[in-house]
């Protein structure tokens, strides 16, 4: 080989090698996207959501740093139909999972992830904690867009090592992709742990992880260390567990820090649906909870952290967990996943970098079975079979006291009409949660439209409920 041969063949080669260095530079400059989704949490129950009495610096600490959403909702007022809602970004209604699964059901293997947008676009994809989309050979996280799962497949579990669940053959059992693995400790700790390993793992390549821990969900199970630091609380519970899962977020943010990487990751923190009426929590000023179709149910804490890109502040406009991923795949450039063709959900990032004015939405709506709701600027209908429709004024009337569809007759009747065409673009749901629960949510339902306190909230009060009043039409 002659010199001239020599320097063209080392000149392609550094040619090359530069070439990839850019494509790597390049590649590596899309941010990292967290997705971190409490379980139950109440809608007050953070610092940064006005809570006095529950401590959360980190979580706080990532609020102070990124955009409060004031007006902002998941799409399903249940655990299952909200996850299957921010992971397609679409109205998890169009294909029929709009009521809590159980092991035989999951999320239709037509819908597209999240994960599987991500992956498309050379991003690691991990998920860790509950699944509560499917159990069954297809359904599982490997089969829908995540590299590494770590977490359980079903709605719920023990936060300590269990006997009875702890089975390879056992949906509550804890996986390590879809490997029986038994649990070390304190679950909300391990999914903090698990998540800043797979952060020190991947570095150097732009990841996504979905970071779904249980906490707060029932069990109410905490450390004893835990407990003794809310000692003579009042809601001491939920002060230990809380403060367990503000730590597992600490882990991680501090690991992005360590590894220099906080400033390019886009962090949503957000929780699946409102506070349950059984852990504690408090919704306040909201009415309602978990499972109903008041602002108690829907409207959840929000936020949206990106330092190198966006400025801290607070955010009015409606918002919907649905935009998680039209945001994501914006930031990720993955060109074939659009509005148009695909999600319900818009890009959030335009909005908080004042690139665009207004609200996100329009207009939102929810369905749960015989409950349906529909959103258009501050009004607000509810509709319940056998028990008529409701109109408020958020605005004016954020705890949903006052009806109004007498006296803005005008206003009730386009929302009936909206609500009308969006039910009639939706599937019917492919399963319902069952006589016993459909009753108990329709009597919550009953007693939130007189502006009472429901008197039956679970099956035990169902029981002792029908039992003197055998003439309730079920």
């Amino acid at each position: 080989m002659n010199h001239i041969t020599k320097f063209a063949f080392l000149l392609s080669c550094i040619i090359i090698l530069i070439s990839c260095s850019q494509t790597k530079i390049k590649k590596n400059t899309r941010p990292n996207v967290i997705i971190l989704l409490c379980d139950d949490a109440g809608y007050a129950d953070f610092g940064f959501a006005g809570s006095k009495d529950l401590k959360t610096p980190n979580i706080d600490n990532i609020a102070s740093n990124g955009v409060v959403f004031t007006d902002a909702h998941v799409s399903a007022s249940v655990c299952g139909p909200s996850r299957a809602g921010i992971l397609t970004g679409r109205y998890q209604q169009r294909f029929g999972f709009e009521c809590n699964p159980d092991d035989t059901d999951g999320l239709d293997l037509n819908q597209k992830t999240l994960a599987d947008a991500m992956k498309s676009a050379g991003y690691a994809t991990a998920a860790f904690g509950k699944w509560h989309l499917g159990s069954k050979k297809g359904y599982k996280p490997n089969d829908r867009g995540f590299d590494y799962f770590w977490g359980f497949l079903s709605g719920g579990r023990s936060y300590f090592a269990n006997k009875s669940t702890d089975t390879p053959e056992n949906t509550h059992c804890i996986r390590e992709n879809d490997q029986f693995t038994p649990l070390d400790g304190y679950l909300t700790n391990q999914l903090g742990e698990k998540a800043a390993d797979f952060i020190e793992t991947h570095k150097n390549e732009p990841f996504f992880i979905y970071w779904a821990p249980n906490a707060v969900h029932t069990p109410m199970e905490y450390t004893a260390e835990d407990m003794a630091l809310f000692e003579g609380h009042p809601r001491q519970k939920l002060a230990a567990m809380t403060w367990a899962l503000d730590r597992a977020v600490g882990k991680i943010i501090s690991k992005l820090k360590k590894e220099n990487l906080l400033d390019n990751t886009l962090v949503f923190f957000l929780s699946d649906n409102g506070g349950a009426h059984n852990n504690q929590s408090s919704n306040y000023p909201l009415k309602g909870f978990k499972g109903n179709k008041f602002e108690g149910g829907i409207r959840v804490p929000f936020v949206v952290s990106w330092p190198a890109e966006i400025k801290a502040h607070k955010f009015e406009g409606l918002t919907s967990s649905l935009d998680i991923f039209a945001s994501c795949i914006n930031v990720a450039g993955i060109p074939q996943y659009n509005k148009e063709n695909y999600t319900d959900g818009v890009n959030l990032i335009p909005f908080l970098k004042g690139d665009s004015v207004g609200e996100p939405h329009a207009e939102l709506f929810w369905r749960k079975d015989k409950m349906a709701a529909g959103r258009i600027g501050d009004h607000k209908l509810i509709k319940v079979d056998r028990l008529g429709y409701r109109l408020y004024q958020l605005e004016d009337d954020l705890g949903e006291t006052k009806d109004l569809k007498e006296t803005e007759t005008e206003k009730f009747k386009q929302l009936k009409k909206e609500l009308k065409q969006w039910e009639s673009e939706m599937s019917t749901p492919l399963w319902t949660e069952g006589q016993e629960w459909d009753t108990i949510t329709w009597l919550i339902h009953k007693d939130l439209y007189q502006n009472l306190e429901p008197k039956v909230k679970n099956p035990e009060q169902l029981k002792a409920f029908l039992n003197t009043n055998r003439s309730l039409n079920q």
